[in-house]
């Protein structure tokens, strides 16, 4: 099972990823002109420096990244970094945005599940791992707050929001959304549009550290380093809000 320096390397790379990621957002002054050129420079260099660490730290492990080809030997292997260098290139590329972020996760098969992981949001100058796992907020005074995807909210979320008598909020990438339930700054994160291995393995490490609830919308277990990456679906939540959520999703 991971180790201490597994969870400390998770840290590491997630920051130190984040401070080149503003770098490049400062060596690009006029996204709106440039964003393009941003956005790619942001995947390319995050992707280059993750990439070097994990072969120089962990050379035995497999990677699997949004932004590489998938090595198929990752099926194989005893450990696997689930990586997305940039979670939510859109965001990346609307400065001053800060709804974005960069994931890393440790798969290992002695538990079929990611045993640590970290997704800083540099923009905030935050990093939330499981070396040092957050503790779970207190429950918030006031209606149930539900992120959802600032350009499709599923209709899942809707049924959530209106089962428990809250509000939709919008976010940007996954990560930061799912680090908001972990922040206290929402209680439930519904997502039905479609991801990938990437998009949720660090939040849902993360998240299960600080004491959330984390599944299918269906309820079934998150399964990682599959053959077919596609993990389309996902609930994390505050665990009291589970069974309700779960209920009005159906």
């Amino acid at each position: 099972m991971a180790d201490p320096t597994d969870h400390a390397l998770a840290r590491r790379l997630a920051e130190e990823a984040g401070r080149i990621l503003l770098g490049i957002r400062e060596a690009h002054p006029d996204p709106a002109a440039r964003r393009q050129a941003l956005t790619d420079a942001g995947d390319a260099g995050a992707q280059r420096f993750l990439a070097a660490q994990l072969a120089a730290a962990v050379p035995d492990d497999a990677v699997l990244s949004e932004e590489a080809v998938d090595d198929r030997d990752r099926l194989d292997a005893e450990r696997v970094w689930i990586i997305d260098p940039v979670d939510g290139t859109r965001e990346f590329g609307e400065p001053p945005r800060d709804d974005w972020a960069v994931h890393v996760a440790l798969w290992e098969r002695a538990a079929d599940d990611v045993t640590a992981g970290a997704v800083a949001l540099p923009a905030l100058d935050l990093v939330l791992a499981t070396d040092a796992p957050p503790r779970l907020q207190a429950a918030h005074d006031g209606p149930p707050r539900v992120v959802v995807s600032r350009s499709r909210p599923p209709a899942q979320a809707e049924q959530v929001a209106e089962a428990l008598g809250g509000q939709l909020v919008a976010l940007g990438s996954a990560g930061a959304k799912a680090m908001a339930v972990v922040r206290g700054l929402a209680e439930v994160y519904v997502h039905a549009g479609g991801q990938y291995e990437w998009d949720s393995a660090a939040p849902v490490a993360v998240a299960r550290a600080a004491g959330l609830h984390c599944s299918r919308i269906d309820g079934s277990p998150l399964r990682y380093n599959q053959a077919d990456t596609y993990l389309p679906d996902l609930l994390i939540c505050r665990p009291e809000l589970a069974a309700p959520a779960l209920a009005a999703i159906g």
